[in-house]
């Protein structure tokens, strides 16, 4: 039954990483090792759960299906290890975290040492990715994400508001003038991000009527932080969250480009798993992060430069 179960286990992990070369590197185990292990789990169930190319490796019909069990099956396992351990200790163990590269560097970095002073029994491994990873799938404890959310069976915590503004430095200002109502973006040169990146940008106007402006320019990139340091340069208008340029816009260095339109809003939510109990060591960060977020909302400016930039 045990052997059974790391198959299942090795199994996962080959889906979530994408090879059998990567999940052998995760696992600490030679790729020879997870080759037959994964080998004698479909020998074992009489099917192929993975078809695999040199280049490429995806999941058959039945290993989809299979693949959904075993991860609600080990979420359940590590649930009661983790239940267990929390009835004794309290809050510990390893806290897997995802978020994206920018916010992670302005924010997480400072805040997650003072967590860990607070709870010195936990352990936090940090992830950081400007593209959307499945949470479950990549056995994480908590997102960091921003905006909407789909609905996707998972639950999530509001951890602070969050506006965005289209913004650039005095430097493009003065070479390209600056536009006044969202259609004359399409004659400046906007910087798009993400994965895809965004360039259909959404504006709700003094009277309150929405419009969405196709952007476009030549610079585009996957990574929030490179685009943030082009608008820096001057490269050109860029869609940005308070958290990232709040700073930037208090010192001058980056100017609101639309002061009267508005750009909906994204507020910052923590993403967990939906299981019977959650973890302690989950429950006590969410809670801690919720607090300091707030606290740098209202002190560090960002309220401020948020008054300034919307109605």
């Amino acid at each position: 039954m045990i052997d059974s179960l790391l198959d299942v286990t090795v199994f996962t992990r080959v889906v979530s990483a994408g090879s059998l070369s990567a999940a052998a590197r995760e696992l600490g185990m030679s790729l020879a090792v997870v080759s037959k292990r994964l080998a004698r789990l479909e020998e074992r169930l009489g099917v192929r759960l993975v078809n695999r190319t040199t280049r490429s490796l995806n999941l058959t019909e039945e290993g989809t299906e299979f693949h959904a069990r075993c991860v609600r099956v080990l979420g359940e396992i590590g649930e009661a290890e983790e239940k267990v351990r929390s009835l004794r200790h309290g809050a510990s163990g390893l806290l897997k975290v995802t978020a994206t590269a920018a916010f992670a560097r302005r924010h997480l970095g400072r805040l997650i040492p003072r967590f860990l002073e607070r709870y010195p029994d936990i352990r936090v491994q940090l992830d950081v990715s400007d593209s959307v990873v499945g949470l479950v799938e990549s056995g994480y404890d908590v997102a960091i994400r921003f905006g909407a959310l789909p609905d996707s069976g998972l639950i999530a915590r509001r951890l602070a508001p969050n506006h965005r503004v289209v913004c650039g430095a005095p430097s493009y200002f003065a070479r390209k003038g600056r536009p006044q109502r969202p259609a004359d973006l399409k004659n400046h040169d906007c910087i798009a991000f993400g994965n895809p990146p965004n360039q259909d940008w959404q504006f709700e106007g003094p009277g309150g009527e929405t419009t969405t402006v196709r952007v476009a320019g030549p610079l585009v990139s996957n990574n929030g932080e490179v685009a943030h340091e082009w608008a820096l340069e001057g490269g050109g208008l860029v869609l940005k969250s308070i958290w990232d340029v709040g700073a930037d816009l208090e010192a001058g260095r980056l100017e609101v480009a639309l002061p009267n339109y508005r750009v909906p809003a994204a507020p910052i939510h923590a993403i967990y798993p939906h299981t019977r109990g959650v973890a302690a060591k989950v429950k006590v960060f969410i809670e801690f992060l919720g607090g300091e977020l707030h606290a740098a909302y209202r002190w560090d400016g960002m309220e401020r430069v948020e008054n300034t930039t919307s109605r």
